[in-house]
């Protein structure tokens, strides 16, 4: 689980989609381009949230490990999301290697 910043908000959400999530916004930072996401996280309290990021060449964003035991909600449709735009509208911004993984 990682620990995911945004602005003002600390929120807990799974390995994958805390890195997606980054690489998703650095891509569209480098396009001009901006989108939203909507992914299950936890909250500073504990409760379960959806959480919806606007991701754009402004947006603040760090993701960090951490060490909590919480389970993490699932984002399988999210990761899903931001994988398809990833390989559909950002195949040319990214390395050769990386973008036959994805196919």
């Amino acid at each position: 689980m990682k620990h995911i910043t945004f602005a003002a908000k600390s929120l807990f959400v799974d390995d994958e989609a805390a890195d997606t999530l980054l690489e998703y916004a650095a891509l569209l930072a480098q396009s001009g381009d901006a989108d939203t996401v909507e992914l299950n996280a936890i909250n500073a309290d504990g409760n379960q949230v959806v959480a919806t990021f606007l991701l754009d060449s402004g947006s603040p964003l760090m993701a960090e490990t951490t060490t909590s035991s919480l389970e993490p909600p699932e984002n399988g449709e999210a990761i899903a999301y931001m994988r398809t735009e990833i390989g559909h509208a950002f195949s040319a911004l990214l390395p050769d290697e990386q973008h036959r993984s994805r196919d």
